[in-house]
């Protein structure tokens, strides 16, 4: 029987290119007011839309996967489309990789997950329960200037922490109290209006508040009985030495940390910028 196994590529791709090996499909940081494009939670959200920041990144290495850097969303793009985005309109794109991720979900994805890797360079997402439900983005503010994603690629420091648990789950506990809701939302605002502004301390602010609000709103994102590792405790301590640091998603994952000095164990990552890679 004829093996159906793809055969390695050469010695001189892997060398050429870690793309002959994971893939061209970018992967995407989410940043300050995750979870307000969870209709769950921004129909509570009193002063609509709710925003918040994602990035699309280079491929340049594997993520841990189960980390918040959208590997899942990554790997079913790559089984629809192969190995590189359709030349279609991005928000067309969204909505069907958000259906065939989230088919028969009891809890689906958000589609900030799908934004983020679809999207290039910066993209601010406002989220409103009055338009589509809250399930994608009302407006989609866009920033692919060349300076501001140098920028963030520098400052931005990711600290590997750890995978979240198997059968770990983030939603056991939700307050959603709207004024926390209201601040979710705006710290994404408040996140992306200091990337364009260059702002250093704005953004750790940002980032801080994110956490204030996650801790506040699910507790199981930051404390869970299945996690191995004291987030907060940790998260404390790299809020209080740089200007600011949030978790890239639920149960750890990397620490996002904003320096503009070297942060011991933390590596920068390359914006996507469309037709070209960003430099760092």
């Amino acid at each position: 029987m004829q093996s159906t196994v793809a055969p390695a590529p050469a010695a001189a791709d892997i060398r050429a290119d870690i793309r002959h090996v994971i893939g061209s499909i970018p992967y995407r940081m989410a940043l300050a007011g995750g979870w307000i494009d969870q209709p769950f939670l921004s129909q509570h959200n009193p002063t609509p839309p709710g925003s918040m920041v994602v990035v699309a990144l280079e491929p340049e290495f594997r993520f841990m996967d189960r980390c918040g850097l959208g590997t899942s969303t990554r790997r079913v793009a790559q089984r629809m489309w192969g190995d590189r985005l359709p030349d279609r309109p991005p928000a067309d794109l969204v909505r069907e990789l958000y259906d065939a991720e989230n088919q028969g979900q009891a809890e689906p994805s958000g589609s900030q997950d799908m934004a983020g890797l679809i999207y290039p360079g910066i993209s601010r997402l406002d989220y409103d329960i009055t338009v589509e439900g809250g399930y994608f983005p009302a407006h989609v503010e866009n920033c692919c200037d060349p300076d501001v994603a140098a920028w963030v690629g520098r400052v931005i420091h990711l600290v590997p922490v750890c995978p979240r648990p198997a059968g770990y789950n983030p939603l056991g506990i939700k307050n959603l109290d709207a004024e926390w809701i209201r601040r979710l939302g705006r710290s994404g605002q408040d996140c992306y209006a200091a990337i364009l502004q260059r702002n250093l301390a704005a953004l750790g602010e940002s980032f801080n508040e994110c956490m204030r609000c996650w801790e506040a709103l699910l507790p199981h994102v930051v404390r869970h009985p299945a996690l191995t590792v004291d987030l907060m405790a940790l998260l404390a301590y790299y809020q209080a030495r740089y200007p600011g640091a949030m978790y890239s998603g639920c149960g750890g994952g990397y620490l996002f940390v904003v320096a503009d000095e070297p942060v011991p164990g933390g590596f920068r990552v390359t914006v996507r910028l469309p037709g070209r890679e960003a430099q760092r």
